[in-house]
């Protein structure tokens, strides 16, 4: 008998979470501006409206979708998982659309609401073909529990390594420098300081977040043997983001504008490591990936500001992007320190730790 997917379920309340971030951004300026929540309804459609709007709205409901149907899965199916999933959908929608109302930089939109619900219903299907396969194949059925370890909270680990390769597309940041917060603190001036040393510093935070996203990684794999893959698939998807981030936010040809000497030295460096040590145990790999990852934050916010980095963000046109790069930059705020209280957490499973 199939079991529902603690996984999906998590995955879904995550990108959920994500949608609300994108959709209320920069969550600044509320007022009642004379408009009724819900006028947007009876509105006509806005009357400068381009492709990429409609394209980008219906796709950032398409995941939600998917992940709807398969959080269902198996105790709602088929047509009912496809039907709740939209309906939820358009709920989510609807309720935001309404708020958006009340934030000047943000325009409710009849059109956007259709386009999300077109999304979600577009997922939804692709989530019930999904199902399917999953109760036919039995090799697919069990990838999960074969390759990561058991429980929700590999589940939860799961999901944060997913954000994590979220946070990969946000450009504003040195290469895997998350929990940069001195946009609240007092940061230091970097025109004073040679560019050797931000090269240095900029191998350092590379390679000691490598190291701990390799980590963290492999500690979620149920088999040592199969630890090494799981870095470097993981370490390769974060550059291909990170590609594709810089091709998309910048242009084609500043795609590998992230690849400067400090950064892929660091990379490099940090990788080899986290594969060297990917045979230790769990328990010891939860802390080494603990302290490389506290160590890689507190570089972060006491190095200097790379002038470099900081002239390239200066003719950064975000236009269609900012509400994108608002969320990207949220999750690379949070995500060490959700990181590391969970690793507390699953270090303090017997379990887990013997592994």
């Amino acid at each position: 008998m199939l079991r529902s997917s603690p996984l999906a379920r998590y995955l879904f309340l995550a990108y959920v979470l994500l949608i609300v971030d994108a959709s209320l951004y920069p969550f600044s300026g509320w007022r009642d501006q004379g408009v009724a929540p819900l006028a947007f309804l009876a509105a006509p459609f806005p009357r400068y409206v381009t492709s990429f709007d409609v394209a980008s709205n219906v796709l950032s409901y398409v995941p939600l979708g998917f992940l709807g149907v398969l959080a269902l899965h198996p105790l709602v199916s088929g047509r009912k998982a496809l039907a709740t999933a939209a309906l939820a959908s358009f709920a989510l929608s609807f309720a935001l659309e309404a708020l958006q109302t009340y934030l000047p930089s943000r325009i409710a939109s009849n059109l956007d609401l259709a386009a999300n619900v077109a999304g979600a219903f577009l997922g939804g299907l692709a989530g019930v073909s999904f199902a399917i396969r999953l109760e036919q194949g039995a090799g697919l059925r069990g990838l999960r529990h074969r390759l990561f370890a058991s429980g929700w909270k590999a589940d939860v680990g799961l999901v944060l390594l997913g954000l994590w390769l979220v946070s990969q597309l946000n450009p504003e940041t040195l290469l895997f420098g998350n929990g940069d917060l001195r946009t609240l603190l007092a940061a230091a001036n970097g025109t004073h300081y040679p560019p050797h040393l931000f090269m240095r510093t900029e191998a350092a935070v590379a390679g000691l977040n490598a190291a701990a996203a390799g980590l963290f990684a492999s500690c979620l794999v149920a088999q040592v043997q199969a630890r090494r893959w799981m870095i470097l698939a993981v370490i390769g998807m974060a550059l291909a983001l990170r590609t594709l981030a810089f091709g998309t936010l910048f242009s084609p040809s500043d795609m590998l504008l992230w690849a400067t000497p400090g950064a892929l030295i660091g990379a490099a460096v940090g990788s080899l490591a986290a594969i060297v040590l990917a045979i230790v145990p769990r328990r010891t790999g939860l802390a080494l990936a603990g302290l490389a990852l506290m160590t890689a934050t507190v570089l972060v916010n006491i190095a200097p500001e790379n002038p470099y980095l900081a002239a390239s963000l200066a003719v950064w046109k975000q236009g269609h992007f900012l509400n994108f790069n608002g969320l990207t930059r949220l999750v690379s705020w949070v995500w060490p320190f959700a990181a590391l209280a969970y690793l507390m957490l699953f270090a303090s499973e017997r379990g887990h730790a013997r592994s």
